[in-house]
């Protein structure tokens, strides 16, 4: 049986590897880490399929190291112990000498085993690469996290995956002696999601339908025809991925529970992370209803910590529960904006000083120069209300926050009029 294209494919320098200039490129940040051989402990995020892999056996091989790999799938605390027993008498901290222990889909490591990894990335026994799909914040515990570099790779371009394609027609030595005709490219790349293995792959099954003696002419529809039987009905990676939780997004933004849980159910059905669903939801309880509905946010955040324990099938209920309240709420996108709103501010005016007033004064020498002088303490006020200056001095009067025109934001809104009468504009 033949190795996969992808697998037969796989770089074997830096040179060959595509994508990901923002690390690996010339101006890439982790190249000039990569060719001295000295490197933390690393994290790489991102989509299945660019390059995570390949890029941490590159630079084993870069760096002249010993390469172990364990997946989190597979391997228990013992298997992780074992591989650490073999790198303790390997150098010191950060030196070539230094064993990297690359870990597939750490995401899929429990706390338990996560924390056997602690000591010997501390130490230095190990340079721990991990690899994941999955939002590391959420997913590595916070010990392990401050300890390594986290690196995001992204979703391969069009240019990068038709250059992917066209290498394996020129190098890969069972492609070579095909007559291959690449004359269109769109439905691969639609099927492949920006997944180069996925695209590899299935580039393989269409030039492999051909028969034997014939020239394999790519077109969209012959692949479409050859691949449509091999098409899932919910690819969790691919743009379908995408298009479905965006329509669940959308729904419960406009106040349909009908369309918000169709696309869940549509979800749940092609067996979506569910931590996932509850993320979106919890991101969309802020985004979408804000102080519409605080209560929108905790109901959100219950129900992501409630289905991480619980778990497919029961948890579909929960989801479905949060989906309902969330279509169904006053929405507000206020908070959104008014944020949007502010950083784009700071970004146009820079460090604007803090008025003196509102600085802190730890030291005598800082009172002495007045910081904190004049300083209202809003409790010492009725209402615990004292008029005065929170904004740099350039930008006195200017309003980030506007009120929805909801029952509660409507009272949020008199609040506030009442409190700063002109000032803002309530």
């Amino acid at each position: 049986m033949n190795t996969p294209l992808a697998e037969r494919m796989r770089p074997k320098t830096l040179e060959e590897y595509v994508g990901q200039e923002h690390l690996v490129g010339t101006q890439g940040v982790l190249r000039p880490q990569i060719e001295r051989g000295l490197l933390p402990s690393l994290i790489f995020w991102g989509p299945p399929g660019t390059g995570k892999t390949t890029l941490a056996h590159l630079i084993a091989q870069q760096s002249h190291r010993a390469f172990y790999t364990l997946s989190a799938i597979s391997s228990g605390i013992k298997e992780v112990r074992e591989v650490i027993e073999q790198s303790k008498n390997s150098g010191g901290l950060f030196t070539a000498q230094n064993p990297i222990v690359f870990i597939d889909e750490i995401h899929r490591f429990n706390k338990t085993q996560q924390d056997s990894l602690l000591q010997a990335v501390e130490k230095g026994w190990i340079t721990l690469i991990g690899a994941t799909t999955e939002n590391p914040s959420f997913e590595v515990i916070p010990a392990l996290l401050s300890r390594c570099q986290v690196y995001v790779l992204k979703a391969f371009s069009r240019k990068e995956l038709e250059q992917l394609l066209h290498n394996a027609i020129a190098h890969d030595s069972l492609l070579k002696s095909k007559n291959i005709q690449l004359r269109e490219t769109e439905a691969l790349l639609r099927l492949s999601g920006g997944d180069g293995r996925k695209l590899l792959n299935t580039f393989e099954l269409v030039v492999n339908a051909t028969p034997e003696g014939q020239p394999a002419v790519i077109t969209n529809d012959s692949v479409l025809r050859i691949v449509q039987k091999n098409t899932v009905l919910y690819d969790k990676t691919g743009e379908q991925h995408y298009d479905i939780i965006s329509a669940f997004i959308k729904s419960i933004r406009g106040s349909d529970p009908n369309g918000a849980v169709y696309w869940l159910a549509r979800m749940i059905e092609g067996g979506e992370d569910v931590k996932f669903i509850a993320r979106r939801m919890l991101i969309s309880a802020s985004e979408d209803i804000g102080n519409a509905n605080p209560t929108a946010m905790i109901l959100a955040n219950n129900t992501f910590q409630a289905v991480t324990t619980i778990g497919y099938p029961e948890a579909r209920i929960l989801l479905s529960q949060c989906a309902i309240y969330l279509a169904s709420s006053p929405k507000s996108n206020a908070s959104y904006m008014a944020i949007n709103k502010a950083q784009q501010v700071v970004k146009q005016t820079g460090d604007l000083p803090v008025p003196i007033h509102l600085r802190n004064a730890p030291t005598q020498l800082m009172k002495e120069l007045g910081y904190g002088k004049d300083y209202l303490y809003s409790h010492d006020y009725p209402q615990n209300f004292a008029f005065q200056d929170y904004l740099p001095e350039e930008l006195q009067g200017k309003t980030f926050y506007e009120p929805s025109d909801n029952p509660r934001e409507n009272a949020l809104r008199e609040a506030l009029k009442k409190l700063w009468g002109e000032r803002y504009g309530y």
